[in-house]
């Protein structure tokens, strides 16, 4: 049966780590335009493997994001309302509001979300590719997100701390005594997320309930402050990384 999926792109307006973090040149490109073009090729693969039909949703707050995207070929009608664009809402209530709106506008159900985060932008076309048939081989999973091995790990090198003011491992465990031997963990890098449309069905959405991984073997972080940004303008125009974005 053919299906449908919606890719989001959220960009909110305020950013106060990296200004006008989302339409800031990266490598003489606008940030948001990487994920863009990555929304694009995946959709066309998609199309062409699985006969699947993709959307691409904008959810943003900003009109000088709006014209941005505009100039490139991303047009929207949708403007994200001010209560899912300030510091404290959630990206998913903000997700599932423009799945809504974009659902009633297009006159179409979707099948799966997949988010692709715009401070993220280090991803391939395989990683995207193979992170799908992942999630469409496990019918009990309701979502999958990208990540990659731990730089720390909390049954060995984190702390925190404890109710009477004194600091111990995060995690305990026996017999752990280096790092090769403690649990494996990974750290969310943000990059993307894939969603069975019910997962949105839910009155309080909860990203681990039942979640999968996509493990990258290469680097991949979030742009959360000036500096990670011009280190990966640097790692882009110097052609520094590993793979192509």
């Amino acid at each position: 049966m053919k299906k449908n999926i919606l890719i989001t792109l959220c960009a909110r307006g305020g950013s106060k780590g990296i200004p006008r973090k989302n339409i800031r040149l990266l490598a003489g490109k606008p940030l948001i335009k990487y994920s863009y073009d990555h929304a694009v090729e995946f959709g066309n693969w998609l199309l062409e493997k699985y006969g699947t039909e993709v959307d691409i949703a904008l959810s943003t707050d900003s009109k000088e994001i709006q014209e941005v995207c505009a100039s490139f070929g991303l047009h929207t009608n949708y403007t994200r309302p001010d209560f899912l664009a300030n510091d404290s809402a959630g990206k998913l209530d903000a997700i599932k509001d423009v799945i809504h709106f974009e659902e009633e506008n297009r006159g179409k159900n979707y099948d799966y979300i997949i988010d692709l985060d715009i401070s993220a932008p280090l991803r391939t076309q395989k990683d995207l590719q193979e992170a799908y048939a992942q999630f469409l081989e496990n019918p009990l999973t309701e979502n999958l997100f990208s990540v990659n091995h731990a730089h720390k790990n909390p049954y060995f090198n984190m702390v925190e701390k404890r109710e009477d003011g004194c600091f111990d491992l995060s995690k305990k465990q026996e017999q752990v005594l280096s790092r090769q031997t403690a649990p494996q963990v990974y750290e969310m890098n943000a990059s993307f997320y894939f969603y069975k449309r019910s997962f949105f069905n839910k009155e309080k959405l909860y990203l681990f309930d039942h979640a999968d991984i996509y493990l990258m073997h290469h680097i991949s972080f979030d742009l959360d402050e000036l500096v990670d940004f011009e280190f990966l303008d640097f790692l882009v125009t110097q052609e520094k990384l590993a793979i192509k974005i």
